[in-house]
């Protein structure tokens, strides 16, 4: 005998992970594999740990100058982040 009441396992999960807030991770992971892309090459050259806690992501740079230029473009990153992320995820970055 079939049920009435099914429905795909997607959906299932999709809903599992909203419900418990694994949705939010999932995006966030998908954020820190996508830095590169959002920095640049020449910038995640030298990254050495990026990281996300709450709504801050920390990024470890190997330059001292490299930090003092990111710092001065840091409003334009948060927005490049949360742009790649498809909604506001990103409050802050931390640059270590």
């Amino acid at each position: 005998m079939r049920r009435t009441n099914t429905e795909p396992l997607k959906d299932v999960i999709r809903r599992f992970l909203e419900i418990y807030g694994g949705d939010r991770k999932l995006k966030e992971i998908k954020l820190q594999r996508s830095w590169y892309k959002v920095a640049g090459q020449r910038i995640d050259k030298h990254t050495k740990f990026v990281n996300i806690d709450k709504s801050t992501f920390f990024v470890k740079l190997d330059s001292p100058v490299l930090k003092q230029e990111l710092l001065m473009m840091k409003s334009h990153i948060i927005k490049r982040l949360n742009e790649e992320a498809g909604e506001t995820l990103i409050d802050e970055i931390v640059f270590l």
